[in-house]
């Protein structure tokens, strides 16, 4: 499903071809995307995740184009066996996927997100650093901008970095160790501010509003929307997040850059491109807003087009119908498996 789907890709296989790669979380929603568009261009990869939230299945098409079973390792970054990898096969990059990503489940309990997000992170960045790879590509996220003012919007990297909850501070935390190891062991990094990423793949309990309305929506069920739905957010497909990895690795250290669409979009917009969709017409339910949640953001993309020469492709009504068409193949998989 996915490789028909891609596009933009081969300006960076050339340059990509034989290098080797190590992502860390690349059995999960975003890994899984980026491991199939760094197979494409010819990188060598080896994927770490402990899958806690990756699943082996979004790693199909990583192995109909070539992924192995030697180069999957099931092990947790916070441990010597989630970094072994690294520092035994010495890859040219190593990009941090692998992070507790869910705001309400940090706010609910800030410990487990640090100790996944900050010390995870300072696990793989001692590796990184033993094997001798010149890079590393983080996943950071708009989070880490915290509340910016509706003048500030779409915000750039220059803003100040100013988290109001615990998975922002967490992210924020590991761009400072990012920097700590650029100037102490001469580290590389290009830290990618993530808007809201969504697209096929993304399921679970904690997964993006996005496939969280869908899903319901073609369950027969009434999505949920927090508050009043008119918070707004930079929507980016996962496909273009891929692209903008594989960019990234091939560029050097760009430092912090912004991945998203330049536009923000309510939550209640984007339910109505959704239900739209689908076909559906029921009215969403509105629940109480998120503790700490952000109320407007969008971000900035001039940084991410002069310096890694990317830009968003995918709208957002190409996006949702791309997760539409994917969630019913999900939904026909399930009603034809045989009950157990």
């Amino acid at each position: 499903m996915y490789l028909s789907e891609l596009t933009g890709w081969s300006d960076s296989a050339d340059v990509l071809r034989g290098m080797r790669v190590v992502v860390t979380g690349g059995a999960g929603f975003v890994g899984s995307h980026v491991v199939t568009r760094l197979l494409l261009t010819g990188a060598r990869v080896k994927v770490v995740d402990n899958l806690s939230t990756g699943r082996l299945d979004n790693l199909d098409d990583a192995r109909r184009i070539g992924l192995s079973e030697r180069d999957l390792v099931v092990a947790d970054i916070r441990g010597p066996g989630g970094t072994a990898v690294i520092t035994r096969w010495r890859p040219d990059v190593v990009v941090h996927l692998a992070a507790q990503t869910s705001v309400a489940v940090a706010v609910r309990a800030p410990a487990p997100d640090a100790d996944a997000n900050i010390c995870g992170t300072v696990n793989v960045l001692d590796a990184t650093v033993s094997a001798g790879a010149g890079l590393v590509v983080y996943a950071a996220s708009s989070a880490v901008y915290g509340r910016v003012p509706a003048a500030g919007l779409p915000v750039g990297e220059d803003a100040p970095v100013a988290p109001i909850h615990p998975h922002g501070i967490s992210k924020a935390t590991g761009l400072r160790y990012l920097d700590w190891y650029r100037e102490h062991h001469g580290l590389a990094y290009t830290a990618l501010m993530l808007g809201n990423v969504y697209g096929p793949r993304q399921t679970g309990l904690h997964c993006g509003v996005v496939a969280r309305m869908a899903g319901a929506l073609l369950r027969g069920e009434r999505a949920v929307v927090a508050g009043d739905g008119r918070q707004t957010r930079d929507f980016v497909y996962v496909g273009d997040v891929a692209h903008a990895v594989a960019l990234a690795c091939v560029t050097g250290g760009a430092g912090m850059v912004n991945i998203g669409t330049g536009r923000e979009t309510s939550v209640i917009e984007a339910y109505h491109l959704i239900a739209a969709t689908v076909g559906a017409d029921r009215p969403a339910r509105h629940d109480p807003p998120v503790t700490g949640e952000i109320r407007r953001m969008a971000l900035d993309p001039a940084r991410a087009g002069a310096r890694l020469g990317w830009q968003p492709t995918v709208d957002l009504a190409e996006g949702v119908a791309l997760v539409v068409a994917d969630g019913r193949r999900r939904l026909a998989r399930e009603r034809l498996a045989p009950i157990r």
